[in-house]
């Protein structure tokens, strides 16, 4: 950082999580870590920005590489505790979201690009969230229990809302 202040000008683009917003008791120290980073950076932008130098964050969604879909992946682990096929628990999760798929790896990388470049030099102390409409999903108005993937394998699909009333702008 000291590099780019002093060459007054510079773009920091982290990686976060939308398990920043949707904590999980199984992975509490991911969790914890991604709301972390994303409000340090938050701040950092507020230092660094007067010196030209921006701040941002990307927090995707489940993301289609081998930690959701390769052997031994999250979609492997839950379905392995759940006694069902990994494809199908991937197919469950995808179609929470809006898209009704996961994000693709070059998806990530094209708006860690646009951060970086000129082409948003005025846009600091942001996180954009890339997840297919997950998270607007989430917070919508369950009409009963909701199946989420765990990524402790002792937990398998976990019913997160199992409340008889539906919940109003539940984050889950």
């Amino acid at each position: 950082m000291p590099h780019l202040i002093k060459g007054g000008s510079g773009s920091i683009v982290t990686v976060s999580s939308v398990s920043a917003f949707l904590p999980d008791p199984s992975v509490i120290d991911y969790c914890a870590s991604k709301a972390a980073l994303t409000n340090f950076c938050k701040a950092l932008s507020k230092e660094a920005g007067p010196h030209g130098v921006r701040v941002n964050t990307v927090s995707p969604g489940p993301v289609a590489t081998d930690l959701w879909l390769g052997e031994g992946g999250i979609a492997a682990t839950v379905a392995a505790a759940d006694g069902t096929a990994p494809d199908t628990v991937a197919q469950e999760f995808a179609a929470q979201a809006v898209t009704r798929r996961f994000t693709r790896p070059e998806e990530v990388a094209d708006l860690v690009l646009l951060l970086a470049s000129g082409r948003s030099g005025n846009v600091t102390g942001s996180d954009f969230v890339i997840d297919g409409g997950l998270i607007t999903t989430l917070c919508r108005e369950f009409p009963g229990p909701v199946r989420i993937p765990s990524r402790d394998p002792r937990r398998g699909m976990s019913i997160e809302n199992s409340e008889a009333q539906p919940r109003k702008n539940a984050l889950l």
